[in-house]
């Protein structure tokens, strides 16, 4: 009777983990609080960004802010939404409350983009379609347009814009890049939650544990192993205030400053 109570128990608990979604830890006050300057008028994606499409859409990834303590999952939307605001931000060094409270003030990429379709067997791009920058993470070409389509069951192929139209799957696909390895590169979850260990080649290159190392994830190319620079400075900026709203400690090694980007 004791183990069967037992094994009962653990089923519970276990259906515990997997019903929980971040809505205890940010409320719609708090997300309003993060990113108060994303329906101002000037910005382009004005009444895009709901909170209610955002909590959605991390349903869809149950690890993401469920993992580790509490500590480890505020530190994880922290880091999350900080460089989706620099993604998207729409602001400047004068701006009201500063330049770190505009975030996700654009939903796709500003001036004259290009098609961004590169050759693919699995994921060619479809006529007369273009794969530049949208939704929070900015995602762009067709290779990961497809591959996020396929992990959330949505054709983007065939629909790129449907990122920058339904704001649950624009969420979808930003959740779907920050969790999502691709190798050599770990996923972003796994850097926050601490469930990345550098390899001897990343140790080699500078790459250690810490927010710089998701930077150089998402633009190290661009951003890394140049110093102190605005792009990188910028979305450390957004962190460590989102990290003060979430009250919680940025930790170590925020820059990438001196890491080499990953081959």
């Amino acid at each position: 009777m004791r183990l069967l109570v037992l094994g009962l128990f653990s089923v519970l608990c276990l259906k515990c983990v997997l019903s929980q979604n971040i809505s205890s830890l940010i409320s719609k006050n708090l997300f309003e609080r993060i990113l108060v300057h994303r329906n101002d008028a000037a910005c382009g994606a004005k009444g895009f960004y709901t909170y209610e499409a955002f909590i959605t859409a991390t349903k869809t990834f149950a690890a993401f802010g469920t993992t580790g303590d509490t500590n480890t999952r505020n530190k994880e939307i922290a880091a999350f939404l900080a460089q989706t605001s620099h993604e998207t931000t729409g602001g400047w060094a004068t701006a009201p409350d500063g330049p770190y409270s505009w975030g996700y003030c654009y939903k796709q990429e500003q001036g004259s983009p290009g098609d961004y379709c590169a050759s693919s067997q699995q994921w060619p791009c479809a006529p007369g379609k273009k794969y530049f920058g949208r939704g929070p993470i900015q995602i762009s070409y067709n290779y990961n347009y497809g591959a996020a389509g396929s992990a959330i069951g949505v054709n983007l192929l065939n629909n790129p814009d449907l990122v920058a139209n339904d704001a649950v799957v624009s969420f979808k696909t930003a959740l779907w890049f920050w969790m999502t390895a691709q190798q050599p590169k770990p996923s972003a979850h796994d850097v926050i939650t601490g469930r990345w260990s550098p390899s001897v080649a990343d140790s080699a290159a500078g790459r250690v544990p810490g927010f710089g190392v998701i930077t150089n994830i998402i633009n190290g190319g661009m951003e890394c192993n140049r110093g102190s620079n605005a792009l990188m400075d910028n979305r450390i900026g957004f962190y460590r205030r989102y990290c003060q709203i979430l009250g919680v400690d940025p930790g170590n090694n925020l820059d990438c400053a001196n890491q080499r980007p990953f081959g």
